[in-house]
């Protein structure tokens, strides 16, 4: 397993995967800084934004995750770093080590908390299977890529370390801790301060918040989904990609993806508006 990214996982990487994917199963996220060039990093976030702009002239092109602040889904091919992210072997590596051989890629999108985001309320990405409350298994994984160069008041993702676990059987639609349990929360809180060029993983069943954005810039993170075999199913439903896309892409990359072939890419719909009553609620 080579890349020309990131040579020095070429050394050691058993050890180094080792302890990274300790980390990810006690805490819930694992960080690998400085897996990409930040130049590379800068294109991407000329992608992000070009794709963001173009998802708001549209009615469900985009969707809130609260004040300020928005979830884009895309098509693989919109990101011209596509290919580079999903074949990194620090990526491919993780998700071979945690969910299995077999594993498949079911999202590519970005956040982007505006100024004026506020603190979301602790919360979950969905619920938690029970091959994970009940016999501690982690069968997705979301990888987060900053595009800017995290700062304290531009609203750094936060996270609960070890929350992963909790059954969360009880909590609204699975997903939201009841308000007198968020002093915990934040008692076991860490602030994330990535740069251009570093890359987590984390399990999207750990309770986290993205928090406000008190300065005038955005904070784009591009975030690519992958599931065990075991976990895929019907609400993810397959990335759309060009026959010329597929083609072109390495073999090592298709063998992980389940996706529908077309000649021309139609603009996504986004599925899943969570705001609501629930996310619109600031602390």
């Amino acid at each position: 397993m080579t890349s020309t990214i990131a040579p020095h996982l070429d050394h050691d990487l058993g050890d180094a995967l080792g302890h990274d994917v300790d980390a990810l199963h006690r805490d819930g996220i694992v960080a690998h800084p400085g897996a990409f060039p930040r130049d590379w990093v800068d294109e991407l976030h000329r992608d992000v934004l070009t794709a963001y702009r173009e998802a708001r002239t549209r009615e469900r092109g985009a969707i809130t995750r609260g004040p300020h602040r928005w979830h884009v889904q895309i098509h693989p091919e919109q990101l011209g770093g596509f290919v580079t992210l999903a074949t990194h072997p620090w990526v491919t590596a993780l998700c071979e080590t945690v969910l299995g051989p077999g594993y498949v890629l079911v999202e590519i999108g970005f956040d982007i908390p505006f100024a004026g985001a506020v603190d979301q309320p602790w919360h979950r990405d969905f619920p938690s299977p029970p091959e994970t409350h009940r016999h501690g298994r982690l069968t997705s994984l979301a990888f987060n890529l900053t595009t800017v160069d995290t700062a304290l008041d531009m609203g750094p993702f936060e996270i609960a370390p070890g929350t992963q676990y909790e059954p969360g059987l009880d909590w609204a639609h699975g997903m939201f801790p009841p308000r007198s349990t968020w002093g915990r929360y934040q008692r076991l809180a860490e602030r994330r301060m990535p740069q251009r060029g570093d890359i987590s993983a984390r399990s999207a069943l750990a309770v986290h918040r993205g928090t406000a954005n008190r300065t005038s810039r955005a904070r784009p993170v591009v975030v690519l989904g992958t599931v065990a075999p075991s976990a895929r199913h019907e609400e993810h439903p397959r990335m759309t990609v060009t026959r010329e896309f597929w083609m072109a892409i390495p073999q090592r990359l298709r063998d992980h993806l389940e996706v529908e072939l077309v000649d021309e890419l139609t603009p996504l719909e986004q599925e899943h508006d969570i705001e609501g009553p629930v996310m619109g609620i600031a602390p």
